[in-house]
């Protein structure tokens, strides 16, 4: 029989000792484990969603929320900003990018986010199948999501109101993938993404371009001005002449726009745009009243996004978030938000780091208590080794006798208490990483973004920690085997 054998044969005789040692070895590892993956993927997951946005601008509330809601899309937003509000602090010339989005439903748990091309820049986003949307509810949808429900270029999927997969269903306003994600290992692989007017249309809110109704209804004025009687030949000489001063007059405009908005980015362009139609039609549309935003709704949020929406002051969305062109914008830019405006800026670093300082906490004292497990665990083997030997004394008596060193005695309880660490530490990485399948399969995508199966460099040091609490427990009554005494047992027996 050789000396594993051997060492399995003690094990095996007692059974209930050796496997109370195994189990609290497991616990201890297979906690050490979820807290060390969780926080690495978090941190992974903090720096990929926040490392190239400078500043988040929102309604006035918590700016932790803000951040949370707008960047890691796991709380709900503050409220809505104003579509004007945020255009002017967009053309500020010390920030090089603004980004609009409106949040308000969801697709299964996977938040449906209204933005503009800008979101891809922003956290450097390619598609890997189809395109990016051209018109409303049109939709591209992260990597996660669409193979999480197996979606594919042309499906429809019907947004739920609200951010959570229990919402009411908008099943007269079907979106159709166009697009499918690369990868990113950001936050985006769990999300829909579309153009804000598609959230817009959603809430009823009316945001239609009215460039082609301005120019009939500066038609129809000028007609109106120089008699309807007027002959075919007279009346369009005249318009003729006012087509051509519009025209004039406009080219001035824009050349004027363009000198003095050089700097400004494709995305203010684009909100400016958006909130100059609006505005100059909002005496012509009605906007849709709150009542009528939440009739029938009785599990809708207190302050709806969607009703937040629904005001008569203009469009609005839900945060802006911004890039800055100059280290000079830090101290200037968030100054300007918080005193100047109903608006608020928080800093996603700060926000960032706080939040780490709340669940630190957490976190130690979980760690603290992994480690306790694993003394108790050392513990429970020392003292089953030291009981397992006054049992045996015979026969390692009778081993001496027949020509086994003391040396091997001592090798043979050695092993002994590694072979119980390493299969408790073995044990305690499997348990972890089925805990961690666990939990991401119960919080939706909300931690999708765990990396499940992804073992880590530091949980190989987990199982040498376990082999060392091991070897430490397992030394004393291993010197107890080299010093045994072959006359005296024999003679007591």
């Amino acid at each position: 029989m050789n000396s594993l054998q051997l060492v399995w044969k003690n094990l095996s005789q007692q059974k209930g000792n050796t496997f109370l040692s195994i189990l609290l070895t497991a616990f201890g590892i297979a906690i050490l484990t979820v807290l060390y993956v969780s926080s690495d993927s978090i941190e992974k997951q903090l720096d990929n969603n926040s490392k190239d946005i400078d500043l988040v601008i929102g309604a006035k509330g918590s700016p932790l929320q803000l951040i949370l809601s707008s960047l890691y899309h796991v709380d709900n937003p503050t409220g809505n900003i104003p579509l004007t509000e945020a255009l002017e602090i967009a053309n500020n010339p010390l920030i090089e990018l603004a980004v609009p989005i409106s949040l308000g439903d969801n697709y299964k748990g996977h938040r449906i986010i209204g933005t503009d091309n800008s979101y891809l820049e922003l956290y450097g986003l390619t598609i890997r199948e189809g395109k990016i949307w051209n018109k409303s509810f049109q939709a591209i949808v992260g990597s996660e999501t669409a193979s999480k429900h197996q979606l594919k270029i042309g499906d429809e999927i019907h947004g739920a109101h609200g951010l959570s997969a229990e919402g009411h269903v908008h099943d007269d306003h079907p979106f159709v993938v166009v697009g499918i994600l690369e990868k990113s290992n950001s936050i985006v692989d769990n999300l829909i993404l579309c153009n804000l007017e598609s959230v817009w249309d959603v809430h009823g809110i009316h945001h239609e371009e009215h460039d082609h109704e301005e120019h009939a209804d500066h038609a129809h004025d000028h007609e109106h001005d120089h008699g309807s009687q007027q002959t075919d030949e007279h009346h369009g000489h005249n318009h003729s002449d006012s087509v051509h001063n519009h025209e004039t007059e406009s080219h001035d405009h824009d050349e004027h726009t363009d000198h003095d908005h050089s700097h400004e980015s494709a995305t203010k362009d684009t909100l400016a745009t958006t909130n100059e139609n609006h505005e100059g039609h909002a005496h012509e549309e009605e906007v849709v009243s709150r009542e009528e935003a939440i009739a029938g709704r009785n599990d809708v949020f207190i302050k709806s996004i969607g009703q937040d929406m629904v005001k008569d002051q203009g469009l609005e969305i839900t945060a802006l978030l911004v890039r800055y062109r100059s280290p000079a914008a830090i101290s200037v830019i968030p100054k300007l938000v918080n005193q100047t405006t109903n608006m608020q800026a928080a800093s996603p670093a700060i926000e960032t780091t706080r939040l780490f300082s709340l669940i630190g906490v957490g976190i130690d004292s979980l760690e603290i208590l992994a480690y306790v497990i694993m003394f108790i665990a050392g513990l429970s083997i020392f003292i089953s080794l030291y009981n397992a030997l006054k049992q045996r004394k015979y026969d390692l008596a009778i081993m001496r006798s027949m020509g086994a060193s003391k040396n091997k005695l001592f090798t043979l309880v050695i092993v002994e208490g590694l072979v119980i660490t390493l299969i408790g530490g073995i044990l305690g990485l499997l348990l972890g990483h089925l805990a961690l399948y666990f939990i991401t399969q119960q919080t939706s995508q909300s931690a999708d973004f765990i990396e499940v199966f992804n073992i880590l460099p530091k949980e190989w040091i987990l199982i040498l920690f376990a082999i060392l609490v091991g070897l430490i427990a397992s030394v004393i009554p291993a010197f107890k085997a080299y010093n045994t005494n072959i006359s005296t047992i024999l003679n007591d027996k």
